[in-house]
């Protein structure tokens, strides 16, 4: 029986991120390519800028009021961002 082809991509992918230790480094990329999607347009298009440094993600907001919105629910953002990318791999969402 035939392997499928989008399968053995995908496993011959996830081996590679993990044998050049870049599993962490995909996951962040997933994150900021995904943001709209995760967070929803009308934040997205008040954020102007995201990028981790190590395992915390900043996000710099165009809105006052929502950077204060979201920084009382960080804890719900990261649980957001953690059904996306797995445990463990984010430990803190700073706003600026």
């Amino acid at each position: 029986m035939n392997e499928d082809p989008i399968k053995s991509f995908r496993n011959a992918f996830k081996g590679f991120l993990k044998e050049e230790n870049l599993e962490h480094t995909y996951k962040q990329k997933q994150v900021i390519a995904d943001w709209e999607r995760i967070m929803g347009k009308t934040i997205a298009s008040r954020t102007t800028k995201l990028f981790f440094n190590q395992k915390t993600l900043f996000v710099k907001l165009s809105s006052a009021p929502l950077k204060s919105e979201m920084q009382h629910a960080k804890d719900k953002i990261i649980e957001l961002i953690e059904k996306e990318i797995g445990k463990g791999e984010i430990e803190d969402v700073r706003f600026l």
